[in-house]
């Protein structure tokens, strides 16, 4: 059974807009072709860091919604941690709870 996992990701703010583009299509290819289906894609744009990271205090957010086997997720943060782009990540394994919150956001937009 798929489990369903939402990943935000933080791009350094130093690329074009080509290039975080790139950057995010890198990624999604990569679930992609280990089996993952995306569910949702949401791109936050330049956001001001909550601290400084590696002294920068800006940074391109990007979500990504996606339903996966539990081993993708090591590879894709290992992924994550090979990239000099990305400055941070997070992903979570979503429960029913989190999935039907997700659904009903999109929704409403």
């Amino acid at each position: 059974m798929l489990n369903h996992y939402e990943t935000v990701f933080i791009v350094t703010p130093v690329l074009s807009e080509s290039q975080v583009k790139e950057t995010v299509k890198k990624f999604r290819d990569f679930m992609t072709e280990n089996g993952s289906e995306v569910v949702h894609e949401d791109d936050w744009g330049l956001r001001k860091l909550a601290y400084p990271i590696q002294k920068k205090t800006t940074g391109f957010y990007h979500l990504i919604e996606f339903k996966s086997e539990g081993e993708l997720i090591k590879k894709l943060e290992i992924q994550y941690r090979r990239d000099e782009r990305i400055i941070r990540f997070l992903t979570f394994r979503m429960d029913k709870h989190a999935v039907e919150y997700a659904e009903k956001r999109r929704s409403n937009k």
